[in-house]
């Protein structure tokens, strides 16, 4: 999604992985250790902010599929971590829409997470016709946000759709140069 959001110019990503409970590998399913996982990011952004002259104040989170639950769920899960973020670009999956096998992954602590938004900007994305839900459930979260909602004209689970030249990617790069600019 960083190439396909970027078009590879003006922008440095980072694919940060969730840190095992063991501390020794990436975790394939669910966080991990999230204490580990968000002392890896936080430093990974300090660390590549210093070294490659990223701008600590537009730090965008991206996320996809689990990732687009991390937004949230990782993200802006403590004030630790929450405040590195100026803005997030959520694609298929919400934090909070369903209980998954994961602590804490009910409605009332995916809103105490998203609490923590304090009015920073989330664009919202989805195959086919898959943000109604999000967009739902979070006008009855009495939440109030800066939320942007968009469909994507793509049936599959994929993020490759930021790779094509659709009407939609660049919406999306719009959001982003406009999310930026502003102080």
């Amino acid at each position: 999604m960083g190439y396909g959001l970027s078009s590879g110019k003006g922008f440095i990503w980072i694919s940060m992985p969730f840190i095992s409970a063991d501390g020794n590998e990436n975790q394939k399913w669910w966080w991990g250790d999230i204490e580990a996982t968000k002392k890896y990011c936080v430093d990974a952004v300090k660390e590549v902010c210093t070294k490659f002259g990223g701008d600590t104040s537009n730090i965008i989170l991206v996320g996809f599929s689990r990732g687009a639950i991390a937004v949230n769920y990782i993200g802006l899960h403590d004030d630790e971590i929450s405040h590195l973020w100026k803005a997030f670009i959520v694609n298929s999956h919400y934090d909070g829409l369903k209980t998954w096998d994961y602590p804490n992954s009910e409605k009332t602590y995916a809103l105490e997470r998203l609490k923590r938004l304090n009015g920073r900007p989330q664009f919202i994305c989805s195959e086919g016709q898959g943000t109604a839900k999000s967009k739902n459930y979070l006008d009855q979260s009495g939440i109030q946000g800066n939320f942007t909602f968009m469909n994507i004209p793509v049936r599959n689970h994929t993020n490759t759709w930021t790779l094509y030249d659709l009407k939609e990617r660049e919406n999306i790069r719009t959001w982003l140069a406009e999310t930026i600019k502003k102080n």
